[in-house]
């Protein structure tokens, strides 16, 4: 079944949504499947490589992710909902993060260099993977998103002060337009 997709707008920080912890998705229903589709449209449009629904306004834990940057590898579009991290590496890796809710902005954080993660997938069926590399920067990056945690929350307090003081000017002068 065809189904439109929609563009979602991406909450800027500091919003008290971005810091709410995420619902637990009980069933996948169609109105599951849309915003799935929609969050999808929304991260390649931005353009990112992850985002959660959190950062769209609905606070429910699914979060969606395509680390493949090669042009001319298949884009790999996935959907996670309910997802948990269930093992990490004692081996951290750092990585320099930004996020879609805060726009050029970028910092080193530091995060287990694999994982393995559960999640529910669009089927309904359970699914486990393990991830390394950009991978895993990137599901760590949006699982935290589930649980009201932003990269810059893994920085000193000056830095972080100072980051959100530009999205709260960058914020007024959107307002403005």
């Amino acid at each position: 079944m065809w189904r439109r997709m929609t563009l979602r707008p991406i909450l800027i920080h500091p919003d008290p949504r971005l810091k709410t912890v995420a619902t637990h998705v009980d069933g996948i229903t169609d109105d599951i499947r849309r915003q799935a589709d929609d969050m999808l449209e929304t991260m390649y449009d931005a353009p990112g490589i992850g985002l959660a629904a959190p950062q769209i306004g609905v606070l429910n834990r699914m979060m969606v992710m395509d680390c493949v940057k090669d042009e001319s590898a298949a884009p790999r579009p996935m959907v996670l909902i309910n997802p948990e991290v269930i093992w990490s590496s004692d081996e951290q890796s750092i990585y320099e993060e930004g996020c879609l809710s805060i726009p050029e902005q970028y910092a080193e954080v530091e995060r287990p260099a694999e994982v393995k993660v559960r999640w529910l997938g669009l089927d309904g069926k359970p699914v486990e993977e393990q991830f390394s590399g950009l991978w895993a920067t990137c599901v760590q990056h949006e699982i935290d998103h589930l649980n009201g945690k932003l990269f810059i929350d893994y920085l000193k307090p000056l830095k972080r002060q100072m980051i959100t003081r530009k999205m709260q000017k960058l914020k007024r002068e959107r307002a403005r337009i």
